[in-house]
């Protein structure tokens, strides 16, 4: 299917990694489940759970009816019911972790009209679901240019081809209410196939469309997260963030689903912790608090005359302060009660795996250094004039002695 781990069976069907729900790569599967349960046996005359769960196109997820009692496994390829013809969709959960997953979204197993599992896909049917998807992105670009000639003020985000190639689904945002039936006419016009038109919210869109984040992995909504809980600015202010809407909002225009991580465990250390409007009334002047941490307990306060000057007390000292503003007793001064000799923990770089130093280009090269290394050449240079002057002496005085020699009528021996 979509990376090179997945096996394959001998009439050409992918049959999936076969790796509990989760791919070799991770990049087949969205919203994977690991069936923790594909190792245990059912009890003596318990009957498997005959309803299986089917992803098709990103994120989109149905439950079907096995009335055939297939033998199915996570990775297989099916051809499901529709409401006219046939879909293609990949099993992604099986057993009884199924029956789990519609009890947490509210489906009822019981219901008699329930769309059914056919049959697995055979190779035909892969080919033409792959012909359709192949045409999603032209027919995508071509509906985006109708709708610009028609003036409406919606954005068409997706399109997902039914497996049968019968009938396309669009998925779009807006801000506003749209009129869309002269765009279906000229769609099914210009392409010959029936259309649906489906409005999704800005955070669906991202959680289909996918995308790396700020923290450098995939979108939680387009890899694990399925429900989409309300995300205010307040989560931001518990965990002291900086409230600049770049640095939250995420892909799809809005706050930031991860801001809702942590935020109870903020809730948890801010029960019995003073809030940022405390006061200290003390002989020295008012006080203000001018900066928390929550998890070290520590508080910055300054007195209103001396706004530059910060002391830090702990928590206890704070309400200890507290208790006795509220007795209508003051303090002496902050100074009193002020936490000294903070040690603060620095990282240090340490070379475990072999690296190079983090600081290697940090120190310049000395100027000394450089000094030495132009003497050094400069005598080096020196050195080669002088030598090369006396070889070309002694070159002379052979010369001379060969020709007084020659003169005389001695042999030239040289």
């Amino acid at each position: 299917m979509g990376c090179s781990s997945c096996s394959t069976g001998k009439d050409g069907q992918p049959k999936g990694c076969k790796n509990n729900g989760t791919c070799g790569t991770d990049g087949c599967n969205k919203l994977t489940v690991f069936d923790w349960l594909s190792n245990m046996a059912l009890p003596n005359g318990e009957k498997p759970f005959d309803f299986v769960e089917v992803r098709f196109k990103n994120s989109r997820k149905e439950f079907f009816k096995n009335t055939e009692n297939l033998s199915l496994s996570i990775g297989d390829i099916v051809a499901t019911q529709a409401t006219s013809g046939h879909d293609i969709g990949m099993v992604t959960l099986t057993g009884e972790l199924v029956r789990v997953q519609m009890k947490r979204k509210k489906e009822d197993f019981k219901v008699e009209n329930f769309p059914k599992v056919y049959r697995k896909a055979s190779q035909k049917d892969i080919d033409i679901w792959q012909k359709c998807r192949d045409r999603e992105d032209e027919i995508k670009k071509r509906a985006r240019e109708i709708a610009i000639i028609l003036k409406l003020q919606m954005k068409i985000s997706d399109v997902e081809f039914q497996g049968d190639g019968s009938k396309a689904t669009f998925y779009y945002t807006a801000e506003d209410r749209v009129d869309f039936r002269q765009l279906i006419k000229d769609m099914a016009k210009a392409f010959g196939i029936r259309i649906e038109m489906r409005q999704i919210g800005y955070r669906q869109e991202a959680q289909r469309l996918g995308g790396i984040g700020s923290c450098g992995r995939e979108l939680c909504c387009s890899t694990w997260l399925t429900d989409f809980r309300s995300v205010s600015t307040s989560a931001a202010r518990y965990q002291q963030l900086s409230l600049n809407p770049q640095k939250l909002a995420g892909q799809c225009g809005k706050l930031k689903c991860c801001l809702n991580y942590e935020l109870d465990v903020y809730l948890d250390a801010l029960k019995d912790f003073p809030s940022q409007d405390t006061k200290l009334f003390t002989e020295k002047g008012l006080a203000f608090c001018q900066k928390t941490d929550i998890f070290k307990e520590m508080l910055w306060f300054s007195y209103r005359d001396e706004p530059a000057n910060w002391h830090v007390l702990s928590k206890d000292r704070v309400n200890e302060i507290l208790e006795k503003n509220k007795n209508k007793e003051k303090v002496v001064s902050l100074e009193a009660y002020a936490v000294e000799n903070i040690i603060e923990e620095k990282v240090v770089f340490e070379n475990v795996v072999g690296q190079d130093s983090l600081t290697r280009f940090d120190k310049p090269k000395s100027k000394s250094s450089g000094s030495r290394n132009r003497n050094k050449n400069k005598n080096r240079s020196k050195g080669n004039t002088s030598t090369n002057s006396s070889n070309n002496t002694n070159g002379n005085s052979n010369s001379n002695n060969r020709r007084n020699n020659n003169r005389k009528g001695k042999p030239n021996n040289a």
